[in-house]
């Protein structure tokens, strides 16, 4: 017969195992303070805490902030370059920021390269998803271009430049100004 393991339960935490947690999380993964106190209030809740007085959570994080372990502002940076890369609107961007738990200055960097990418950006979406001007065939059907949409608008695009690009000829050159004009116009 084979013999089962008992696993032991995780000893609790306390300030110098919390910090080395901390410092193991960031040193793997890029985050923000939000996101970082998430995480440890997480261990917490899990393994216990055996330290004399609260964890100072939100304390770490803004050690880590100041030693430079942290940076929300380039965290929220590279997350819009990264969604705007891969077609995503400045909606999503804005939302994605958000639930990371970049506030204020921080994200207003991000928030401007998204809206100065949305034209490419949507373009680059609708590339991916044949949609508009990448379609192989002119889309007549009514429903299938409801769908293009509301696909892109899901993907953090405004309904006027989504409508803008749905609109835009197969057989025609892109011209990111016209595409953009097109979606101001129509979105007055």
């Amino acid at each position: 017969m084979g013999s089962v393991r008992s696993r032991r339960a995780p000893r609790p935490l306390d300030d110098r195992t919390l910090r080395e947690l901390a410092l193991a999380y960031v040193g793997r993964f890029a985050t923000t303070r939000s996101k970082l106190q998430q995480y440890l209030r997480r261990k917490v809740r899990e393994r216990g805490w055996s330290g004399q007085t609260e964890p100072e959570i939100a304390a770490i994080a803004e050690a880590f902030a100041d030693q430079g372990y942290i940076d929300d502002s380039s965290f929220a940076l590279a997350k819009a370059q990264s969604l705007t890369a891969r077609g995503y609107g400045p909606r999503r961007v804005v939302d994605s920021l958000r639930r990371a738990g970049v506030a204020g200055d921080d994200g207003s960097a991000a928030i401007e390269h998204s809206e100065d990418q949305a034209v490419a950006a949507a373009l680059r979406f609708a590339e991916r998803r044949r949609f508009g001007p990448f379609a192989t065939v002119p889309t007549k059907d009514l429903r299938q271009r409801e769908k293009a949409l509301g696909a892109m608008i899901r993907a953090g695009h405004s309904f006027a430049l989504a409508r803008a690009i749905l609109d835009w000829p197969v057989e025609a050159p892109l011209d990111l100004g016209e595409i953009a004009d097109r979606a101001r116009r129509s979105a007055a």
